[in-house]
């Protein structure tokens, strides 16, 4: 006991630090680093990944014939739509003849969305743990090439009916959520605590460059070969891309066999304050995870936070649409500058926090860091969103408010997304993966909300859909800023009895 008391001891005093009293020689993050080339290739998953995952949001212009609002079950015609794309007499020339369109409402529209996110939920959760015991590499890969194949089938199963549509986005939805869940555990064996920032920025940043190439090129891919085809080139691209993800990921440095032994053993070091293995696996302390109040700050915050983005994510194009109504291509193109914006911003963010840590590299510093990035891509965003409506509609000033709203959005990705590697960095590939179950609850109910809003009030739908993102996302981000924590907690430190 004498032992074990010494231990705990030991490692109380070296929190405050969170990294060891030993001196580690801190290297760079170099581009040609064999950890900067698993953020890189994780970066391109999460690319096709939010690619496949936002086609329909582009697409839907095209799929929907916005002439009639009339909902009629498993009714489709043969034909571009109308005033989607500035007026009847423009239309033939917008879109190849024979493709099909659909008479869905904007309620209708908002279910189809919400889809994705039904299978994606539970599998956060559970892809999460089962990375933590089977290994990323295999969890990601299975589930990057099932989603894959369901993308190639979306055209038909629209094409049978509303139902295997549906259907088919929530079987796309689990291997969805499989590839964000499952990731996450990287970082637990990759990720020395300086440069979790960066490498997570890097990584998860692949979700907005996705957004932004899939929105600009997808209205050009709708235009000029038809809708279905955009489904088609991200199905292929993602089955061929697995192939490449077996090759080049390992689930830790010790299992890779090209890295630089040097690099191998910077890395454990780096770990070897936070990630204690034990001869025998734990259970998972899921009772004081469940009263954890500072796990249960990042999930609220990231619940706003994802209202936010989906919102974003979902309705661009929608709304410079309905502002503007113009052609497939110009609107590609104004929906996707924010993106683009957003993932400088994104990878900046990370590169800044870390920084920040490097030069004084404690609790309250990682704490204030957090805090400070999270409200960056929180607050201003929604506000100048809730701008919107009340402003004379003109290409600069609506695009300019989109553009910071969405730019600043990013900085999230240095707070919120990795503080639970900072409160708990044992079990952070199940918590990585519970926390964002709980978080893409809002990937549900967002569409569905706004698609309600703006069905029942088409004067001031937008109005309402923004002010009641601003009042979600604030509540959760002050809520975040007054209570959130970033010292390891109690339950997720290693517990080592000696026997007597």
């Amino acid at each position: 006991m004498a032992e074990w008391s010494a231990t705990v001891g030991k490692r109380k005093c070296s929190q405050d630090r969170q990294v060891d009293e030993k001196p580690v020689r801190k290297k760079g993050l170099s581009l040609c680093s064999t950890r900067c080339g698993i953020a890189f290739t994780t970066h391109m998953c999460n690319f096709i990944t939010a690619a496949q995952c936002t086609v329909l949001n582009i697409t839907m212009l095209a799929m929907v014939n916005s002439t009639d609002h009339r909902f009629q079950f498993n009714d489709s015609t043969k034909g571009p739509p109308g005033d989607s794309f500035g007026g009847p007499n423009n239309a033939p020339d917008s879109l190849p003849a024979g493709v099909l369109v659909y008479n869905w409402s904007p309620q209708i529209q908002g279910i189809i969305f919400s889809s994705l996110s039904y299978g994606l939920i539970p599998m956060l959760l559970l892809s999460g743990y089962l990375a933590g015991r089977v290994g990323t590499k295999r969890v990601v890969a299975v589930s990057l090439f099932a989603t894959s194949l369901f993308t190639m089938f979306t055209p038909l199963a629209a094409e049978l009916g509303l139902v295997s549509f549906i259907a088919t986005r929530i079987a796309q939805s689990i291997g969805q959520g499989s590839v964000l869940g499952g990731q996450h555990a990287l970082w637990e064996k990759w990720g020395p605590p300086h440069e979790r920032s960066r490498l997570c920025s890097i990584s998860l940043s692949g979700m907005i460059l996705g957004t932004f190439t899939i929105i600009l090129l997808g209205g050009m891919i709708c235009q000029n070969l038809g809708w279905p085809f955009a489904f088609y080139i991200l199905g292929g691209i993602g089955c061929v891309y697995c192939l490449l993800w077996f090759v080049l990921v390992y689930d830790d440095p010790i299992s890779h066999p090209w890295i630089n032994i040097t690099e191998r053993e910077y890395i454990i070091t780096s770990l070897a304050d936070q990630i204690h293995v034990s001869p025998c696996k734990q259970p998972l302390p899921i009772k004081a995870m469940l009263r954890s109040l500072p796990l249960w700050y990042i999930c609220v915050c990231g619940f706003g936070h994802q209202w936010l983005m989906i919102t974003l994510m979902l309705y661009t194009p929608t709304y410079i649409n309905s502002v503007f109504n113009i052609n497939m291509r110009d609107n590609g193109f104004l929906s996707a500058l924010p993106f683009l914006i957003a993932w400088v911003t994104g990878i900046l963010g990370g590169q800044l926090a870390d920084f920040l840590l490097t030069k004084n590299f404690r609790l309250v510093t990682v704490r204030k860091v957090r805090k400070a990035a999270t409200f960056l891509g929180n607050f201003p965003s929604s506000a100048l969103l809730v701008v919107l409506p009340y402003i004379t509609p003109s290409y600069i000033t609506t695009m300019t408010l989109l553009i910071l709203s969405c730019g600043l959005s990013s900085f999230c990705h240095s707070g919120i997304y990795i503080n639970v590697l900072d409160i708990a960095p044992r079990h952070s590939s199940f918590l990585m993966g519970a926390t964002r179950g709980f978080i893409f609850i809002a990937a549900i109910l967002t569409p569905t909300v706004n698609g309600f809003l703006l069905d029942q009030d088409p004067e001031f739908g937008w109005r309402n859909v923004f002010l009641l993102l601003f009042a979600i996302n604030l509540s959760g981000l002050i809520t975040y800023l007054i209570f959130g924590e970033a010292v390891i907690q109690d339950w997720a430190k290693e517990r080592k009895l000696t026997r007597l």
